[in-house]
């Protein structure tokens, strides 16, 4: 654990917190083993899998109470919870375009998942190009003595897109962004339109290779 992740040194209540992480890392363990099964499956029925990795996360101490603090909330568990949708993460990077929306579907459909908001970030690109289809969820976690429901964003994209996310945050976000270069947002957006266009391509000219292939 970081430093910035003891909870003595920025939570209230540090035992509270131990046990909030916990319940959210226990969340963000299943929702990714629910994208592996899936990817799993799919690979027996198709010989290919969709997902080319997983990752996951659970927010800092002091990111959670940063979030609370910019909502006028108090520094609790409770807050935490009901007000902070993003505390448990999970992105799925796919090969194709068509993964993503497959994968979503597939994971859509479990009743144990309770969808709360869809933003396709793919068909309608954010402000800054970024792209990915976010669903913010609910899934019930089972402790010794009750079920929690937790909330969870998870981020699906291609590897495209994703390539484009890793270094537009490496090079905006841990900028200085009052002394960026004149251009600099608008050059962002025409890489993010170029590396779509990539993802397109690709994309096509695995179809077209693999209807070559049935028709032999």
């Amino acid at each position: 654990m970081e430093d910035k992740d003891r909870p003595s040194d920025v939570f209230p209540d540090a035992l509270e917190f131990v046990a909030l992480r916990n319940l959210y890392e226990s969340a963000v363990k299943q929702i990714a083993l629910k994208f592996e099964i899936l990817d799993s499956e799919f690979s027996i029925l198709y010989d290919r899998n969709p997902i080319h990795h997983i990752e996951s996360r659970v927010k800092s101490a002091e990111s959670i109470i940063a979030k609370l603090v910019k909502r006028g909330q108090p520094l609790t568990v409770e807050a935490a919870m009901s007000s902070v949708n993003d505390i448990a993460g999970v992105r799925v990077v796919c090969h194709y375009i068509d993964d993503v929306y497959r994968v979503a579907e597939m994971f859509r459909r479990q009743k144990d998942v309770e969808i709360l908001k869809v933003q396709d970030y793919i068909k309608t690109p954010n402000y800054n190009g970024y792209r990915s289809l976010h669903l913010d969820i609910r899934v019930p976690v089972y402790l010794s003595d009750r079920t929690e429901y937790v909330c969870a964003e998870i981020q699906i994209r291609t590897i495209a897109m994703d390539f484009w996310a890793s270094l537009e945050h490496d090079i905006r976000y841990k900028a200085d962004k009052s002394n960026l270069p004149a251009g600099i947002n608008e050059e962002m957006f025409a890489c993010a339109d170029k590396i779509a266009e990539i993802d397109a391509q690709m994309q096509d000219m695995y179809k077209r290779i693999k209807e070559s292939e049935k028709a032999k």
